[in-house]
């Protein structure tokens, strides 16, 4: 991890740990590098887009002043999904695209993520020189006179081009389907009604009335409770839920069960190994992904590639080996026929299409991937702890403890990339065991946070 960039961006408390004046620093110092590293001679081109948080205004507005500082012109996209962002800048030829969201965080925290001009998320490399020049802005040269930037007249119809391509992804339409749609208040609230009309699917959309402060709020795909009641008392064939900035999708059957991120994929690598079209006969998921996953794979002949938590170390692992799926259980699932990024909406439509061509119910389709019990538990400690809080003696022996309990099965306690927590992930075939272990690891951790 960065001083500044974690794995998905910078992200923080709005205007506390993420304020206007470190917004304006990231912006100058992004166009700066890039404008250098590709030896322009006329002015780099950057693309913003953004959430529905009350502070996304905000940063932008220091986003953009930083930018045109340096002399690099902004194009606004508006409120948009953080996956069509990334889109829209390798269309457009941009030299980057920013995303102003902090993704399924709740309102008063934001981030900014970056996206260079092949669509793909800056390196490791690139982001320690723009953590270098924050740290030392006085070097970085400030334009003036006519080469300052400005923020350029609009040019594209981001949420026209953006369905466009989407609905462009999968053969014939939707029609029959019957879909229930939580947008959590969020960026995808400017885009599923039209996309969804393209496709011909019905649909009942929900929490798509943003007001700065409910993003994420008792709804989205980190909150599934009241999208799992309107399933079960509606006659929808599925349900779907977004997170904040859409770049994530969860799924619930007819019967209000929810399908993950690793049964959405099981489901996805299957029709794509039917269809030839699985490259290596292999997908990518994480260290987190479920066992009853990889029993899964086996069954179906398939192969799975493990990378570190993070959709970043997902692309990594696919790029590094030319597979075109992988994704995490979160509902990050990476399309690369199609996107660059994790996109929750391009997701459901794959997965949508699956359904109707199958013509079973979602929940069969889903009960051939039999997940083992799995316990998550986040456990929140001071965010300058998180990564040295796993390696004390105190919790090394709870684990230990925990795994001579356990019996087959396995324990993962790792920092989150992006919170102020610890994740403390058990798994196993015996529930009761799994459970208790889960919670006598997050019980030290918490004695030693005090």
């Amino acid at each position: 991890m960065g001083k500044y960039f974690g794995t998905d961006g910078v992200r923080g408390i709005a205007n506390v740990e993420l304020d206007v004046m470190l917004a304006f620093k990231i912006g100058a110092a992004a166009a700066y590098l890039l404008q250098r590293e590709h030896g322009r001679s006329g002015k780099a081109k950057l693309l913003i887009g953004k959430d529905t948080r009350i502070s996304s205004d905000m940063l932008e507005s220091a986003l953009v002043a930083g930018i045109c500082s340096v002399g690099a012109d902004v194009e606004l996209l508006g409120i948009i999904p953080t996956p069509a962002v990334a889109y829209l800048t390798i269309r457009h030829k941009a030299d980057a695209g920013i995303v102003i969201s902090a993704s399924h965080n709740s309102y008063e925290y934001n981030g900014i993520k970056i996206f260079a001009g092949s669509g793909y998320k800056l390196s490791d490399e690139l982001e320690a020189q723009i953590e270098a020049l924050i740290d030392d802005f006085d070097s970085v040269p400030k334009a003036s006179h006519e080469k300052l930037g400005r923020v350029l007249p609009h040019k594209i119809d981001p949420v026209v081009e953006y369905t466009d391509h989407l609905a462009g992804t999968i053969p014939g339409d939707l029609s029959g389907l019957r879909v229930a749609v939580d947008c959590a208040n969020g960026a995808s609230s400017t885009t599923i009604s039209r996309l969804l009309r393209q496709v011909e699917c019905q649909s009942d959309i929900r929490f798509r009335e943003p007001d700065g402060l409910n993003i994420n709020n008792g709804c989205g795909s980190t909150h599934l409770g009241h999208l799992k009641e309107r399933v079960r008392r509606g006659d929808f064939d599925l349900g779907i839920a977004f997170d904040g900035d859409a770049d994530r999708c969860l799924i619930v059957d007819e019967t209000g069960e929810e399908l993950d991120g690793d049964r959405i994929m099981a489901v996805c690598a299957a029709r794509m190994q039917r269809e030839g079209k699985l490259r290596g006969g292999a997908f990518v998921a994480t260290v987190l992904s479920n066992m009853g996953l990889h029993a899964y794979a086996k069954q179906k002949h398939m192969r799975i590639e493990c990378s570190n938590v993070g959709d970043r170390y997902v692309l990594e692992k696919m790029l590094e080996n030319g597979y075109i799926l992988g994704g995490e259980q979160s509902g990050h699932v990476i399309f690369l026929e199609y996107a660059t990024t994790g996109d929750g909406q391009l997701t459901a439509l794959q997965f949508m299409r699956i359904l109707k061509e199958s013509g079973r119910k979602c929940s069969e389709i889903a009960a051939e991937v039999v997940p083992w019990p799995q316990v998550m538990i986040n456990v929140a400690v001071p965010n300058s702890e998180k990564y040295s809080l796993a390696e004390r003696p105190e919790v090394a022996e709870a684990i230990r403890e925990a795994e001579g309990q356990l019996g087959e099965g396995r324990i993962l306690v790792r920092p989150s990339g992006t919170e102020a927590l610890v994740r403390v992930m058990v798994e196993g075939k015996d529930a009761g065991r799994v459970d208790t272990a889960a919670k006598e690891i997050a019980a030290a951790i918490e004695r030693i946070a005090g």
